[in-house]
């Protein structure tokens, strides 16, 4: 589905990846973890081909993503970038609807098309024709998604889509994600700095250092059989509210959630 080989990257002379091996399984969510300016979301980047890598290559469905070709591939990725990046002049319906519309999708298309998309996020259907300053933050996020899945992608690529929510937003939009993303069997990439949010929404978890892969796995396999000192610190460093363990129950984030009770659906 998505393969990276020896992919590297640089900007003023500063090595942000060195030498990534990485492989998307189909049909799995494969979480991206570790501290500011690891290159997380430089990964997520060069995968959708909005930067190329200065080494290596990045395959989707076995074309090489490059500027020639990324354009077309875009249209079977959907991504969601940090704090939504919507289009304060448009509705949420018309920002769902951005691509489609660009495509010439009929009325008809396109109306059914949101419908569904709104049905499966939980999104309050009089909120579409409102503008991003009148939604919740979560609602924000729930129309970022929506638009991300709004050509049916084959890929989904997600930069923190939940960081900047209060803990129970949060918590309700991380139960909605992965009811979401194993509903629909896609290929996801997901951006997160916090290890629950990893361990509940994920099928791996890769642990990033200074552009380098540290550690691939379950969280239980970072707490149980850290390759380096540094996995130990980084899974204690995210111990739960209450002064528990740093296991994969202790760590702090996506315990789970109990999909949504809000009134507004967040």
């Amino acid at each position: 589905m998505l393969s990276l080989r020896g992919v590297s990257k640089s900007y003023e002379g500063r090595a942000v990846l060195q030498a990534i091996d990485l492989d998307a399984e189909a049909g799995k969510t494969t979480v991206l973890i570790g501290p500011s300016g690891c290159g997380k979301s430089t990964l997520l980047r060069l995968m959708i081909g909005l930067v190329a890598p200065d080494t290596g290559t990045v395959r989707f469905e076995d074309r090489e993503v490059r500027p020639a070709t990324a354009p077309a591939l875009r249209l079977r990725m959907g991504y969601v970038i940090q704090d939504g990046g919507l289009f304060p002049h448009l509705t949420a319906g018309e920002n769902v609807l951005l691509m489609a519309s660009y495509l010439g999708w009929d009325p008809a298309r396109r109306a059914a098309r949101l419908t569904e998309l709104a049905e499966l996020t939980q999104f309050p259907a009089d909120g579409l024709d409102r503008y991003p300053v009148q939604l919740s933050g979560g609602q924000r996020q729930r129309v970022g998604l929506m638009r991300a899945l709004a050509l049916d992608p084959h890929l989904l690529l997600l930069d923190e889509p939940l960081g900047a929510l209060d803990p129970m937003i949060r918590s309700d939009l991380q139960a909605d994600l992965r009811r979401i993303c194993r509903a629909l069997g896609k290929t996801v990439v997901l951006v997160t700095h916090d290890l629950g949010e990893a361990d509940y929404l994920g099928d791996r978890i890769v642990l990033m250092r200074e552009g380098r892969i540290v550690q691939q796995g379950s969280a239980a396999d970072l707490v149980a059989h850290p390759a380096d000192v540094f996995v130990t610190r980084f899974v204690n460093a995210q111990r739960g509210p209450l002064g528990g363990g740093s296991g994969v129950s202790g760590v702090s984030g996506g315990s789970g959630g109990s999909g949504g009770s809000a009134g507004d659906r967040t």
